[in-house]
């Protein structure tokens, strides 16, 4: 049987992700609430059930946006999601539910976020890939993995002073990754949303800030789960170019991922051919691609709405342009849709 989540069977589905092999830190129920408080999101959460337990999962979001089509994905605003089932026939009827779902809310696509390819008859973009690697479990050896000229790049870092933090609230990473995403053209998260992530899923999320002489110099937002850590949201100030203060960040994030006995470093997400995607190869890190794939309802094409598209050049150039108040103050209304 597959239903509906309610808040009552919150603690079983978390029990369920817990367990799964295939489960990853974006199934976990706490992005439902996240969702829906920071942006306003309709969520179906979908599970099977049988003989009163969870059998499968199907964590699903519904954005209707004016400027970027109505779209329900799996997971929304995360790089991982699609469905956790015990066997083909349970991941079979959750996909049947959500297809059906989509045609009754009538929207242009479902977008399902796997990490391998689950249904390859159905059409799916060979935009992004993720990096994952396992880390040996001494700070040193980790260090010397890391190809000669990036190491180079950290030991700058070490050099010039830096040291990370761990803050116990948002607003020097919400600072510097408003900054860098507005230097890139990007609309920026509400400050809300960084707060809510951080009080939802409390010791799994961790703000580590770099600085020099007290001064902010870049910040990230780590997930934790299980054996793994995942650098998700992360920017630097001017300043960090200079000290390459994003090299020394990441680096700290892996050396203190070593020291709690974390197994493997998710670099996470990145389109082919940016310079995110040059970045985490030139630390030694494989790309491997992501499968996102898609059932069309209303729309006979796949969504493209990423800064890669080149009708949104303009945009992106005058958004660069804009003073950081100010992308700050109009970022999250687009943001909430883009997710």
């Amino acid at each position: 049987m597959i239903k509906i989540l309610e808040a009552s069977d919150f603690q079983r589905w978390d029990d369920y992700v817990n367990v799964a092999p295939e489960a990853t830190f974006f199934h976990q129920v706490g992005w439902k609430t996240v969702i829906e408080k920071s942006f306003g999101h309709k969520t179906y959460y979908l599970y099977a059930e049988e003989d009163g337990n969870i059998t499968g999962i199907f964590p699903l979001v519904h954005i209707n946006s004016l400027l970027f089509g109505n779209t329900l994905v799996s997971n929304a605003f995360c790089v991982y999601g699609g469905i956790v089932a015990n066997d083909a026939q349970t991941a079979l009827a959750l996909d049947s539910r959500a297809c059906q779902l989509a045609e009754d809310l009538g929207v242009d696509c479902l977008e399902i976020r796997n990490r391998t390819h689950q249904f390859p008859e159905r059409p799916f973009k060979e935009l992004y890939v993720t990096f994952r690697k396992e880390l040996d479990t001494e700070v040193e050896k980790n260090l010397l993995a890391i190809p000669r000229k990036q190491r180079a790049m950290v030991r700058k870092g070490i050099d010039a002073g830096l040291v990370s933090v761990i803050d116990d609230n948002v607003d020097r990473l919400h600072q510097a990754y408003s900054e860098s995403v507005r230097n890139l053209g990007t609309p920026v998260f509400s400050k809300k949303y960084f707060q809510q992530l951080k009080e939802i899923f409390a010791d799994q999320c961790e703000v580590l800030t770099i600085e020099r002489d007290g001064q902010t110099i870049a910040s990230v937002m780590n997930f934790y789960f299980r054996d793994e850590v995942l650098p998700y949201y992360g920017g630097g100030t001017a300043l960090a170019r200079d000290v390459k203060g994003n090299d020394f960040m990441y680096w700290e994030v892996m050396r203190r991922a070593v020291e709690k006995g974390i197994r493997i470093f998710d670099y996470g997400r990145s389109k082919v051919g940016t310079g995110s995607y040059s970045f985490k190869k030139n630390w030694g890190f494989i790309p491997e691609p992501l499968y996102y794939e898609f059932y069309l309802v209303k729309s006979s094409a796949l969504p493209d709405i990423n800064p890669l598209n080149p009708k949104y050049q303009l945009f992106i150039a005058a958004w660069k342009r804009l003073p950081l108040f100010v992308s700050q103050r109009l970022g999250p209304f687009l943001s909430k849709d883009l997710g």
